[in-house]
């Protein structure tokens, strides 16, 4: 954003809820206050660009009345971090604590196995298969600016009177770049090049989808089998499971397809239905406000839930490429589900606008998240007016939700988008257009030109919605998104030749995205590129759940200890936490950038050894809240030799047999040979032996 690096907070007469209402999760206790900054697995805490004029942005200011919140204090001098509360309010960040689980925790007393070093030497046949281990350098926070006050009339005129010597108005906006954390910032690193090295040379469209990958023939080097279908259910879910192989085997990968772009006729799982236990899900922005007090006494976190309600949905729908598109547009079109605001208005932006349109057009849902109160609140357009006003919305509308930081654009658009865009505001919890506050006057963005000469809210409106359509349709959103989805689906260095054929897709269908998939799916590279995406630490726990076949019932041990919740809500609250603990939870990145998709940018060896504990802990049923089938359980008819044990236990967890290095780790694993005779239990480790195998390559790839 132009001028704050997380929105500050509101007063309370805007917010749902009165100041911090929920209790501290039991997770978070030993976390400790210092500086806001990127802190998670992946990102160290660099220090922030400061303004090129040595000072930040003018503070918020309320969002009805016009004053000044209490929240925002007066612009600090110098460089100094922005928090999520505003200037100088610290943010909670993990303190230094005993370090991760012991990863020999199952291990039988006298058995002389080193599991660590061996389950050590899977783990790093998977960094060294995705593309190298070496960390990736950590992004810089994006600079931070001041607002410069409007100028009614002609913007577009010769007379410069929206810029500073510092941003001249015909700057390019990548010479004063602030969000570095883009893909192809991290993939310059030694590691992004050796990833380059292996990609899929050329490509082509077919047919259909199933016709391209009868047709392609995958020549990268891979330790996955080179199987379209177990691909298909790689990419196009959030795990292979026997159940998605089998209804991709069952209907073709054409059917299969056609089948889960109609996800309005796939009917919901057990799973699904049981989200009525999320008590604030269906609730409208309207009813979390009403009812606030009483929520607040039933320590009910409606953000949170619907974060819940996410990761179950990811777990367990069977609607499984429209939750992977939902996930993919929350990071593109990114409101974070944390910032101050949330918990009343961010259940109704998931609903509303990204799941609305998730599969149907991206400028209809540009549109509706520009009329959309959490958007609005949360890059501060709330505050925007014609005699102040505030860049954040219409500078990430262009930088990150249209044609991005490199489209083209200059800072002077900036501005003019900006005092465009004056008059939408959120009042009583409901989108507004406050004519008086619109700027009424000539502007020029990007090649769009309007009059923009009335405030009648019809008319103003009318331009700023012909403003956004026109920025969905240009050409460099059509490539912006092409080249998003292609690292998404295919490789963290996608072909160029496939981001030009989905570019054009996107453009020739208006922004229709089942028609963009179509391409990609029928594209060449697609089906090239088996293993060339590493699943990120939110995917790796949503996999591991999902081969593990583990049932949302909660176990018959289980002891709630909770009358406030059901042990399904407290259990998907358990994964939640996790996955923040791992840095990565749906909708989780506070700034509006979402989260990167390349490997080299969560290259974290503490984050990796963390995920596989979380499957020890799966594996061993420690989760009651949910019904696990037991290790030796996994396997309907278990060999009795080690070897072929083994074998039966990863096409059952991965998909495929392991190659014979790691096989023989595994085996080393549990201290046995190949030809040794095991039982179910796989004589006592077969809990162990499990884990291993979801440390493999073979899991952690994509």
């Amino acid at each position: 954003m132009a001028d704050q690096n997380v929105p500050p907070r509101r007063p309370r007469d805007d917010r749902g809820w009165d100041g911090t209402q929920h209790p501290t999760s039991p997770a978070y206790d030993g976390y400790t206050s210092t500086p806001y900054g990127y802190d998670s697995p992946q990102q160290g805490g660099y220090p922030p660009q400061t303004d090129p004029r040595g000072q930040y942005a003018q503070p918020g200011y309320a969002a009805q009345t016009g004053s000044r919140s209490p929240y925002a204090q007066p612009a600090p001098q110098g460089s100094q971090w922005v928090g999520p509360q505003g200037f100088g309010q610290p943010a909670r960040v993990p303190a230094a604590g005993p370090g991760l689980p012991n990863l020999d925790d199952d291990g039988e007393p006298g058995r002389k196995v080193d599991r660590r070093k061996a389950l050590a030497a899977i783990g790093g046949t998977a960094a060294v298969v995705a593309g190298g281990a070496a960390l990736a350098m950590t992004p810089q926070i994006r600079g931070l600016f001041g607002d410069e006050s409007a100028t009614a009339g002609d913007a577009t005129g010769t007379t410069v009177t929206d810029g500073t010597a510092a941003r001249p108005s015909g700057q390019q906006p990548s010479t004063v770049r602030t969000y570095t954390e883009q893909n192809e910032s991290y993939m310059g690193s030694r590691a992004g090049e050796a990833l380059k090295k292996n990609n899929p040379a050329g490509g082509r469209t077919f047919s259909g989808p199933a016709a391209a990958a009868a047709e392609t023939k995958v020549t990268v080097k891979t330790v996955l089998a080179k199987d379209p279908v177990l691909h298909l259910a790689r990419r196009a879910t959030f795990g292979a499971t026997p159940k998605v192989l089998a209804e991709i085997k069952e209907r073709g990968i054409d059917g299969w397809l056609r089948w889960q772009m109609d996800p309005d006729k796939i009917a919901p799982t057990k799973a699904e239905l049981k989200l009525a236990e999320l008590s604030t899900l269906k609730l409208s922005s309207e009813q979390l406000r009403e009812q606030r007090d009483q929520l607040n006494e039933r320590g009910a976190q409606p953000e949170r839930e619907m974060v819940d309600a996410t990761i179950a949905r990811q777990i367990w729908s069977d609607r499984q490429l429209f939750e992977v598109m939902v996930d993919f547009w929350n990071d593109f079109l990114h409101v974070a589900a944390d910032f101050d605001g949330g918990e009343v208005y961010r259940n109704s932006f998931d609903r509303d606008v990204v799941r609305a349109h998730a599969l149907g057009s991206y400028p209809q849902m540009l549109l509706a998240a520009n009329r959309h109160p959490a958007l609005l609140l949360y890059l501060n357009q709330n505050d925007s007016r014609a005699d102040a006003v505030n860049e954040n919305l219409a500078r990430e509308n262009l930088e990150l939700y249209s044609v991005g930081v490199d489209g083209g654009y200059t800072e002077k658009d900036v501005r003019q988008a900006a005092m465009l865009q004056t008059g939408r505001g959120v009042q009583d919890g409901k989108y507004v257009f406050r004519p008086e506050r619109h700027y009424v006057g000539k502007v020029k963005i990007l090649g769009f030109t309007h009059a923009n000469n009335s405030s009648d809210p019809k008319k103003a409106e009318a331009a700023i919605d012909a403003y956004l359509t026109y920025i969905a349709l240009h050409p460099s959103t059509a490539r912006y998104v092409a080249q998003s989805l292609a690292t998404r689906f295919v490789s963290d260095t996608p072909p160029k030749s496939l981001v030009d054929r989905l570019a054009k897709a996107y453009t020739v269908n208006k922004g229709m995205v089942k028609p963009l998939l179509m391409t990609l799916f029928s594209s060449s590279e697609f089906w090239a590129a088996v293993g060339q995406k590493v699943r990120r630490p939110m995917e790796y726990v949503v996999a591991t759940y999902r081969s593990a076949g583990v049932s949302p019932e909660a176990a018959p041990n289980h002891d709630n200890g909770d009358s406030k919740r059901t042990p399904y809500a407290r259990g998907l609250r358990q994964i939640h936490d996790k996955m923040r603990e791992l840095g990565q939870y749906p909708m989780g990145q506070p700034t509006p950038d979402g989260y990167p998709d390349v490997y080299v940018a969560w290259t974290s060896a503490g984050t990796m050894v963390n995920g596989w504990n979380e499957a020890g802990e799966i594996l061993a049923g420690y989760r009651t809240a949910f019904t696990h089938t037991k290790a030796e359980k996994l396997v309907a008819k278990p060999p009795t030799t080690a070897g072929a044990y083994v074998d039966a236990l990863a096409l059952r967890l991965v998909g495929q047999k392991l190659s014979a290095k790691e096989k023989s780790l595994i085996l080393g694993v549990a201290g046995v040979a190949s030809g040794a005779r095991v039982d179910a239990t796989f004589n006592g480790a077969v809990n162990a032996v499990a884990r291993a195998i979801l440390a493999s390559p073979q899991h952690h790839l994509r």
